[in-house]
């Protein structure tokens, strides 16, 4: 049998809820809520899309991702400087890659998302797709809304997807705007 490779793991606690960071070669491939629903999905998609295992160590890479993860969360971070590794179909790449170019403050709806890569009736796949991330707040999918500007399903929660997009705004270039879910 081949040999496995290593995706290196910690545990974090932060404000928004405990978060497991992953490097592989170098790269971040997992940044993501340790409790959420998908977890067991995840991890194996990543496992099996790297041929590795977890292995819990420290390595400079998590202490860095550590470290911009807390200058994000205090606002004094908009973009991360990471290489990042995503494993996972040409559509989830898709997807994701969309997901890079959503500015920092703003918010897209599923559908805009479906009209950016191009295939505006894969509103469903293109949700599934953003709930498969698994480089949570760098890759941004807590940016995407439904398209009655309801917030609607994020891994950490709704509470927490609220409080990230408040933190941005409050950040970004329009600080006194109030986002529209203010008064839900």
């Amino acid at each position: 049998m081949a040999q496995k490779n290593i995706i290196f793991i910690q545990y974090y606690k932060t404000s928004i809820g405990e978060l497991i960071v992953g490097s592989f070669e170098n790269q971040l491939c997992l940044l993501d809520f340790r409790y959420r629903k998908m977890r067991e999905a995840i991890d194996k998609r990543l496992q099996t899309g790297l041929n590795a295992i977890y292995f819990e160590k420290e390595t400079p890479l998590l202490r860095t991702v550590r470290l911009e993860i807390q200058a994000y969360l205090k606002g004094d971070r908009n973009q991360f400087s990471l290489a990042i590794k995503m494993v996972g179909s040409p559509f989830q790449l898709s997807v994701w890659n969309a997901l890079l170019t959503i500015p920092y403050g703003t918010t897209i709806s599923y559908l805009e998302l479906a009209h950016q890569i191009g295939n505006k009736k894969a509103i469903r796949a293109v949700a599934s797709a953003n709930g498969a991330n698994a480089i949570a707040l760098i890759i941004p999918c807590h940016r995407v809304i439904g398209a009655t500007n309801k917030l609607v399903g994020y891994a950490g929660g709704l509470s927490i997807k609220k409080r990230l997009l408040k933190l941005e705004l409050a950040y970004s270039q329009n600080p006194e705007e109030l986002p529209f879910w203010d008064s839900e």
